[in-house]
């Protein structure tokens, strides 16, 4: 196992070669002015735009311009983001924990309500409650990410929350952000430290729990919102596997031997049915952790999803390019923490 986690590590590299490669080809459809963009790390430099086409050689071949870039990229210089008004390094440095927070949070639910649901399913085959949970299912899935978020946000930030909020005494109220105003002004002005720029973590870390309320309950409404989706696939892929795990000959084994329904379910069955759902959990999280664009716009939350979205519209290179770089890094991986999870859930699976 660890021999193989070496030689996945060894082609990261490979990978982002291949990555940047494709990324700086895409470039040169644009013209020399706009791949320059990509160098720009002040608005002062914005000015002077023929100057850094010289510096960089940006009317040079195709393998000066790739060298500049993976020189300048190597150094932590990825440009300067228009969308964000700083630069594409320094932005990614503050959002990503927020989205990576979000994430994390975001995954707990999912899985557990998508196995859960999908092995209760299996196991009452046909019944009322697999119905009901494949019902459920198909409605979750095929409901738009910002036509709950959309929902969800009249729904309690409007009239069902100002009831929660009168039987809360005032101290309840679920609203976009990630903060409220309050906490943004101490943030703002150093009266609350940030050390890790997990708000979670650092409101324990501070010793802060009204902090840590307050980010928790600006989290719920995203999470739901992603939660409602992410495990409904979940749970029809753990169905399905369950279903077709359970008919298999060493079930029928373990039942013949007269070992209860309770261990041949939970211990035999649904441990070898969890293999597609790992896969799926793997890159539910990859999907998570780039930034889930529709849900943080919908919800005003200020991670890397929502600067994507308004990198791409504000036509931001330098951002796109720092997204795709970033992107093709959580990919490979999560693709490698998906194979070690494979071992570990199932003990047959070695690596050479």
């Amino acid at each position: 196992m660890f021999a193989y986690i070496v030689r996945r590590l060894l082609f990261i590299p490979f990978v982002f070669i291949g990555v940047t490669v494709m990324i700086v080809l895409l470039m040169q459809l644009l013209s020399p002015a706009q791949r320059a963009a990509a160098f720009v790390s002040s608005d002062a430099q914005l000015k002077n735009l023929d100057a850094i086409i010289e510096q960089y050689g940006l009317d040079e071949p195709f393998h000066v311009q790739y060298a500049s870039w993976v020189g300048e990229a190597l150094q932590g210089n990825l440009g300067f983001s228009t969308a964000s008004s700083e630069p594409v390094a320094t932005t990614i440095r503050k959002r990503l924990p927020a989205s990576a927070e979000l994430a994390l949070v975001s995954l707990i639910p999912v899985i557990g309500l998508g196995i859960w649901l999908g092995t209760l399913a299996a196991l009452n085959r046909d019944r009322a409650i697999d119905q009901i949970t494949r019902v459920g299912a198909i409605v979750g899935w095929s409901l738009p990410n910002f036509v709950l978020g959309i929902w969800l946000l009249v729904l309690f930030y409007g009239g069902l929350g100002d009831v929660l909020r009168d039987f809360a005494g005032g101290a309840f109220r679920l609203e976009p952000g990630r903060v409220s105003t309050e906490v943004a002004i101490q943030i703002a002005n150093g009266t609350f430290p940030i050390r890790t720029n997990f708000l979670l973590i650092d409101s324990l870390l501070a010793g802060r729990p009204d902090v840590f309320w307050d980010a928790l309950r600006h989290l719920i409404l995203p999470v739901i919102t992603l939660a409602a989706t992410s495990s409904a696939l979940i749970m029809r892929v753990m169905r399905s596997s369950l279903l077709e795990t359970l008919s298999q000959d060493y079930v029928r084994t373990a039942r013949a031997k007269g070992l209860r329904d309770q261990i041949v379910h939970f211990k035999h069955a649904r441990r070898n049915a969890l293999i597609p759902v790992i896969t799926l959990a793997g890159f539910t999280l990859i999907f998570l952790l780039n930034g889930v664009v529709i849900t943080e716009t919908v919800f005003n939350y200020p991670g890397l999803g929502r600067w994507f979205a308004s990198a791409a519209v504000a036509l931001d290179y330098p951002a796109i390019m720092g997204f795709t770089v970033l992107t093709a890094f959580i990919v490979v991986v999560g693709n490698l923490l998906v194979d070690v999870l494979y071992a570990i859930v199932d003990p047959r699976i070695r690596y050479g």
